[in-house]
């Protein structure tokens, strides 16, 4: 796999920008815009990777992906393991200058919580109730052990702390008041993000003045504003100019194995998708070597199971070898022919879009028809949520624990379990997994639980890509987590 020589998962890439102490607007260039503010609602990365900069959580990954002090410094749980307590950050001021208290994180996740209202409430169905003890104080009290609640609070920025003052009304649409490196202050929709530094923000940094956030869905595009100089960082790089970019001076590029993955799934409650024998046949007819490499190039990992590849909670289950034939045979068991298949695409990832061609050439060899349908990803979400497809292709991003690629997916109630996939015993052992305690437990529940996922083609895996950026020489101090994450509170540009 492609990686930029020397470099470490969460290492900071230095450049030979000069000195890495002036100041200045840096100016990123990323696939699509958010499709909303509202960290709370949305479950689009372009948000996530955006407001990454202005929102805090309660902890947050480390580079090699355990939880580090965030807006919490320490945290203890009591020996029933069914109340954890979190000690704040004294010295904490929002961006509208008001000081940082308990209360804000009771407000936030009274939201976070609320199923009604947030993406993340299934997260924290353990959660019984989150309160403050003092200003300095808060506890999370649960129904049940949750070894995952640290994950859960802040794998990522759907469990930002928010201002209060902003959660009545549409406040968290149009604002973003944080606690960040960066403050919000304007978006251009179709066009731009635009952030300023936080002076009094509590950690280190930021080191430049400002933030533009550019929208630019075409990755030649952004490469050429990259080497034009019309942009300074982008993590929508063009994989087939990998190997190009690796020996341009011009251009500094870093990859690091992700932690996500990339499937497709078929929609349960239209026939003949329910039949067990026609998924497992669309599932032998892929080629996920030519899949991977379609859409990725060489930066990519061909998978059949959630966890990538040195992943803790990885299995090395992979039952489905690449075989027209016996593809065919499911086919003509299950007495279909003359299948077209609606496969639904977003344009938000262009990865997807040469995935599916290839996806469909070889479900065409085996008698399948298929015709991609494309969508801006709201549309795509609509029709997800009205079940208006046969079947589509997306990706699970941000697996930090077994229970992220797995429960809200593939449990009967989960949340995302848009598919129609209900088997009792996968709900049995992840239940079972949500109940225990030590991860050497919870892993094989998870590996048991995956087989079946798995053998049921709840969803068919594809691969897992590499987390790619580029910048220019001047950039110095990125840092590269296998999460996704882009934080750039340590970056600068230098003279």
């Amino acid at each position: 796999m492609l990686a930029l020589a020397a470099c470490t998962t969460g290492e900071s890439l230095e450049t030979d920008g000069g000195d890495g102490t002036s100041d200045g607007t840096l100016v990123v260039a990323i696939s699509s815009e958010p499709d909303s503010l509202d960290v709370h609602v949305s479950t689009a990365s372009p948000t996530f990777l955006v407001l990454e900069n202005v929102y805090d959580t309660l902890v947050e990954p480390a580079p090699d992906l355990s939880f580090q002090p965030a807006l919490a410094t320490e945290w203890e749980v009591s020996d029933d393991l069914l109340t954890w307590t979190f000690h704040l950050r004294a010295g904490v001021t929002w961006h509208n200058g008001r000081e940082f208290v308990a209360d804000d994180v009771v407000a936030s996740f009274d939201r976070i919580t609320d199923a009604e209202t947030a993406a993340n409430a299934w997260r924290f169905e353990t959660v019984d109730e989150v309160r403050a003890v003092d200003d300095r104080t808060v506890e999370f009290v649960l129904t049940q052990p949750t070894p995952n609640l640290l994950a859960n609070v802040g794998g990522f920025k759907g469990m930002a702390i928010v201002a209060p003052e902003l959660i009545d009304g549409d406040g968290l649409t149009t604002d973003a008041i944080g606690t960040g490196p960066f403050r919000f202050v304007s978006y251009t929709p179709g066009d731009r993000i635009i952030l300023e530094a936080n002076q009094d923000y509590w950690g280190d940094g930021p080191h430049v003045d400002r933030v533009e956030f550019r929208f630019i869905s075409e990755p030649t595009t952004a490469l050429t504003n990259l080497r034009t100089g019309a942009v300074h960082l982008t993590n929508n790089v063009p994989p087939q100019e990998v190997a190009t970019l690796r020996d341009d001076p011009a251009v500094e590029l870093g990859q690091l194995a992700s932690n996500d993955y990339w499937y497709f799934t078929c929609n349960f409650d239209r026939a003949p998708f329910d039949d067990l024998d026609v998924r497992r046949a669309l599932s032998y007819a892929l080629d996920r070597e030519q899949v991977a490499q379609a859409a990725y190039f060489d930066a990519a990992t061909p998978v059949q199971s959630a966890m990538p590849p040195g992943n803790f909670w990885a299995t090395d289950y992979a039952p489905f070898s690449f075989d027209p034939e016996q593809a065919r045979e499911l086919l003509a068991e299950a007495g279909v022919t003359d299948l077209t298949v609606d496969l639904m695409l977003t344009n938000e990832f262009p990865h997807t879009l040469a995935a599916a061609e290839v996806l469909a050439s070889q479900w065409r060899d085996v008698g399948v028809d298929v015709e991609i349908r494309t969508l801006d990803f709201a549309s795509w979400l609509d029709e997800q949520g009205a079940g208006s497809y046969d079947c589509y292709v997306l990706g699970w991003l941000n697996n930090l624990d077994g229970e992220y690629a797995y429960y809200a997916q593939h449990h009967s109630t989960g949340s995302f379990n848009f598919h129609g996939y209900a088997n009792p015993q996968v709900d049995q052992l992840l239940d079972q997994a949500r109940a225990s305690v030590a991860d050497a437990d919870r892993k094989p529940l998870y590996h048991q639980a995956a087989r079946l996922i798995i053998d049921d083609v709840s969803y068919g895996y594809l691969y897992s890509p590499q987390a790619s950026l580029a910048w220019v020489p001047q950039v110095s101090g990125v840092e590269m987590h296998p999460d996704g994450k882009t934080r750039l509170r340590t970056v600068r540009l230098g003279g």
